[in-house]
């Protein structure tokens, strides 16, 4: 909805600017401009006019780099404004709003650009394009259900995955408040175990963005207003473990072919499930994994995991049903986290896959 205002807005006080152009050229009386402009000053006023009507066309497409634009043209009209100042000098309130929500853009696009950079840095260190074909060869130390599995979700004699970029939207919240909706894209890369989720939350009609980042059995979790106000700012032991327990959970339902992995060790538990130990950076999680008859992994159960909310260790699960296929790999397209506290379930978040895609290059 402020989106929305802020673009008719912008697109008023750009137009309005058009009044000094038509007065410099003489198009028109203009009772309201009491003052003389010269002709290079009117070409001035059209060129503010111009670049407050782009940086209408950029917020309703949803460019990230909006904010430029309006900067530039903010202090542009600052300057014609003071020129004129008795005629108009209330245009410096549509400046200063103008110039706050290009603030708050900045601060959304610098939080952003963060994930970005580690992105590329990661993407930088890996070649997917020599990638081995996975093989019947490099599963048979696995358990028969995680063999299966391995088959069903069609891994089998593709490339071997380094690294995958995910997309999901959803819902999420904390324990006694309502659901908020988001969408997230992440980054997981296999050889150095690196997870890189950025999402963006919807709340009161506001867009939250949090950056988690796990990055050589390091975890740090963000959350900022508008990219600048510290909501959630967390690192330490308690989400190492944790987010080391995530970016297994992320292997084991997204990226299935990496379950070869050498730090990881297996147990078979009985017909239906099997125990997973993961060793990164000194840290140990376990899981259980549970299968069904077509072969499909219907849970994951983990008893390593921090809650963020006291930081005290639950048993965590993530539930996952409906399969489809994505780029030729059957994965489940929706599932749910779950906090198993001593009072009860708790299901705090909902995730609908939307793409998924492997050894992607820059």
């Amino acid at each position: 909805m402020f989106r929305y205002v802020l673009i008719f807005l912008v697109l008023v006080h750009g137009l309005i600017h058009l009044m000094g152009f038509a007065k410099a050229f003489s198009y028109g009386n203009f009772p309201q401009l009491t003052s003389s402009i010269a002709k290079p000053a009117g070409l001035v006023w059209l060129l503010t006019a111009l670049l407050f009507l782009g940086m209408a066309v950029l917020l309703s497409l949803k460019k990230d780099w909006w904010w430029i634009v309006s900067l530039a043209a903010v202090v542009v009209s600052q300057v014609l404004i003071v020129t004129v100042w008795q005629d108009a000098k209330v245009g410096t309130f549509a400046n200063l709003i103008i110039l706050v929500a290009a603030i708050l853009g900045y601060g959304d696009w610098n939080f952003e650009n963060r994930y970005e950079k580690d992105v590329n840095a990661s993407l930088q260190r890996i070649n997917p394009s020599d990638a081995e074909l996975l093989t019947e060869a490099d599963i048979q130390h696995l358990p028969p259900l995680v063999q299966q599995y391995l088959r069903y979700v069609g891994a089998l004699n593709k490339p071997k995955v380094k690294d995958y970029h995910i997309g999901f939207e959803g819902q999420m919240r904390e324990k006694g408040k309502d659901w908020f909706t988001f969408t997230s894209e992440q980054y997981n890369f296999a050889d150095v175990p690196t997870r890189l989720f950025f999402m963006k939350g919807k709340m009161f009609g506001v867009t939250v963005p949090g950056y988690h980042a796990y990055k050589n059995g390091k975890a740090t979790m963000q959350i900022k207003l508008f990219g600048l106000v510290p909501i959630v700012d967390i690192k330490g032991n308690e989400i190492n473990k944790a987010e080391t327990v995530t970016i297994f959970n992320d292997m084991c339902l997204m990226a299935p072919a990496t379950l070869i992995d050498k730090r990881i060790t297996w147990e078979p538990v009985d017909d239906s499930s099997v125990k997973a130990t993961f060793t990164n950076n000194g840290i140990t999680i376990s899981a259980i994994l549970y299968f069904n008859e077509k072969g499909q992994l219907t849970n994951f159960v983990s008893d390593d995991r921090y809650a963020v909310g006291d930081m005290k260790r639950y048993r965590f699960s993530t539930p996952v049903n409906n399969y489809r296929n994505f780029n030729g790999y059957n994965l489940p397209s929706h599932g749910e986290a779950v906090w198993h506290y001593p009072d009860g379930e708790f299901s705090y978040g909902k995730f609908n896959l939307k793409q998924v895609e492997y050894n992607r290059t820059l």
